[in-house]
C-alpha cells in the first residue's frame, strides 16, 4: 500500500512539474513576443481599446484609464479611428456601450469609433480586429499587467501592433490581476496553438 502511495505521489509530482514548466514556457514566450518595440509605432490605422468592468454608475477605474489614454492618443493624431472591443453579452451588461458613451461625452465623433460587442475576451478581440475590421497596424491600449498578452495576441493574428500603457493610478486588485494573468498567458498560447476561433455572444 505504501509503495502504491509513493508511486502515486511520484506521478503527481512529475505531472505538477511538467505543468509548471509548460506554463512558465508559455508565459516566457508571450512576454517576450509582446514586448515593446525600440521605437514607437508610426502611422497606426487603429487604436484598439480593450473592454473592462462596467456597472450602473458607468465605467470602472481600469476602463476609464484605458479610455482616457486612448483619447489622448486620438487627439494627438496617432490614429484616425478607435476600435472599442468588449463584452456586450446582455442588455444588462454592455462594456462597449459604456465605452462609447464615455468617449462621445468627451467629443469623439461617432464616425471615429468602431464598436465590437463580440470581443468577449482578448483573443476574440484581436482575432476580430484583424478578420472582421481589417486592422493592420494598431496601438493597443490596456494596463501594464495585460499589455504583453494583448500585443502578443494582436501580432499572432497578423496585426503590426504596439502597446500603450494605461496605468494612471494604483489598482486595488493589482495582485490578483497579476496572478490571473499568468494563467491567461498560458491559455493565450494554447488558443493560438490550437487555432481557436473567436467567440461570439
Amino acid at each position: 500500500m505504501r509503495r502504491v502511495r509513493r508511486n502515486v505521489l511520484r506521478v503527481a509530482a512529475v505531472i505538477a512539474a511538467a505543468t509548471l514548466t509548460f506554463a512558465l514556457a508559455c508565459n516566457f514566450a508571450v512576454l517576450r513576443g509582446g514586448r515593446e518595440r525600440d521605437s514607437a509605432l508610426s502611422d497606426a490605422d487603429t487604436i484598439i481599446v480593450l473592454g473592462a468592468g462596467v456597472g450602473p454608475d458607468g465605467v470602472s477605474q481600469v476602463l476609464a484609464d484605458r479610455l482616457d489614454t486612448a483619447l489622448a492618443l486620438y487627439r494627438a493624431g496617432r490614429a484616425k479611428r478607435l476600435l472599442l472591443t468588449g463584452d456586450a453579452s446582455s442588455k444588462y451588461y454592455d462594456e462597449v456601450a459604456a465605452m462609447k458613451k464615455y468617449l462621445v461625452a468627451r467629443g469623439v465623433p461617432d464616425e471615429a469609433m468602431i464598436i465590437d460587442g463580440n470581443g468577449i475576451d482578448t483573443f476574440s478581440s484581436m482575432a476580430r480586429a484583424r478578420e472582421v475590421y481589417g486592422v493592420e497596424r494598431a496601438l493597443v491600449v490596456t494596463q501594464a499587467f495585460h499589455l504583453p498578452r494583448a500585443v502578443w495576441l494582436a501580432r499572432a493574428m497578423g496585426i503590426d501592433a504596439d502597446g500603450e500603457v494605461a496605468d494612471k493610478r494604483p489598482y486595488r486588485a493589482a495582485i490578483w490581476f497579476a496572478l490571473r494573468e499568468c494563467l491567461s498567458r498560458t491559455k493565450a498560447w494554447v488558443d493560438v496553438g490550437i487555432g481557436r476561433r473567436p467567440g461570439r455572444r
